[in-house]
């Protein structure tokens, strides 16, 4: 009998009922697929964990800087995975962010250090992806080293002026708060956070291995080449319910920006695109924003959310709503720094604070 998807393990752990007998009987005597349900239910277990609200709130900065900071480290204690937890990783916000951003990028002159600026963000644009396709996405991590020396810390502070005073940015001032927004917001300060990929030949051809794929030959170059991804600081202002849950987030943060140790954009760009377990959709679309040398992807769950363009003060901005209408946000790059409205509020309503920021 064939396993179950990952999709019925979730539903296991998050809607039982929604099981078939079968499958259960067959999960209940089957140690591969026992395994892989034991990782989504710790999966499940530290989501819940990092994201708790605080005792005066959900202090959403924080809670992401405890996710990703729990996961790095499950990361480097971590023994050989299954299938399943292999291709589930990329999922992981250090391994995300650098997988989307060395895909993209363009040329730079030569850097201190013999670091090569790749990618500096100017837009910011969607990249559709079904359930399907983020199953199917390959975990960075096994193809080489990563390495996270700076962490993310996040702290809430007292004003705007604390915030500006640790970041050197200013927090945007909304001119009218939507109808049912009240109060006072909190303010959050993030630190810089950078990571640097170091590619292997060696364990990639492993990883391909596994998955019965043979790793194309690199390029001269390519095997020991580092990627370093830097971004931050950043700054937040929060407006909550009651219940601590967040109705509007207005953030700023200096866009991510990556160097290499010296291969070329175009080099590292197409060998990527190359590698076995990357979804045919996927790999298109981002050749097709790869074109574009200053555009940094933005994965989004096609089943969950809606995306579209708006315009901004003269900038391209990017929408996202939930099909569910429970969500949106608005995000837009100038001069090097990204700026994002979102919120239980509808994207109209997200514009309109948007376009009136101070």
């Amino acid at each position: 009998m064939r396993h179950p998807t990952e999709g019925d393990l979730r539903r296991l752990v998050d809607e039982p009922a929604g099981v078939t007998d079968a499958d259960r009987a067959h999960v209940a005597s089957c140690p591969t697929c026992l395994q892989a349900l034991e990782e989504i239910r710790a999966d499940a277990r530290l989501v819940d964990s990092a994201l708790a609200p605080a005792a005066d709130g959900i202090d959403l900065d924080a809670a992401w800087a405890r996710l990703t900071a729990t996961e790095v480290a499950g990361r480097r204690q971590s023994s050989p995975r299954s299938r399943r937890s292999w291709r589930t990783a990329v999922r992981r916000p250090a391994v995300a962010v650098v997988s989307a951003a060395v895909l993209v990028g363009g040329a730079g002159v030569a850097a201190a250090n013999d670091w090569l600026p790749i990618f500096q963000t100017e837009r910011v644009d969607p990249v559709e992806l079904t359930s399907t396709e983020l199953v199917q996405l390959p975990d960075l991590s096994a193809y080489g080293d990563l390495d996270v020396p700076q962490e993310p810390g996040t702290e809430q502070v007292a004003d705007a002026a604390a915030a500006y005073e640790r970041t050197g940015l200013t927090v945007p001032g909304v001119a009218e708060l939507p109808e049912g927004v009240t109060g006072e917001p909190t303010y959050q300060a993030a630190d810089v956070v950078s990571a640097t990929f170091t590619f292997s030949a060696a364990k990639a051809a492993q990883a391909a291995a596994a998955e019965g794929e043979v790793l194309p030959p690199p390029p001269a170059g390519v095997d020991g080449a580092a990627l370093r991804l830097q971004a931050g600081p950043g700054v937040a202002a929060v407006w909550s319910q009651p219940t601590g849950a967040p109705t509007l987030v207005v953030a700023r943060v200096v866009a991510p920006q990556v160097y290499s140790s010296g291969v070329p954009y175009e080099v590292v760009r197409d060998y990527l695109l190359s590698l076995p377990g990357l979804p045919d959709g996927l790999a298109d679309q981002l050749r097709e924003l790869s074109a574009d040398a200053s555009t940094l992807p933005l994965p989004v769950p096609a089943e969950l959310v809606t995306s579209s363009s708006a315009d901004v003060d003269g900038a391209d901005a990017t929408v996202l709503t939930s099909r569910d209408g429970l969500f949106a946000a608005v995000m837009w790059v100038e001069d090097g720094v990204v700026t994002g409205v979102a919120g239980s509020l509808s994207a109209e309503e997200l514009l309109t604070v948007a376009r009136d920021l101070r």
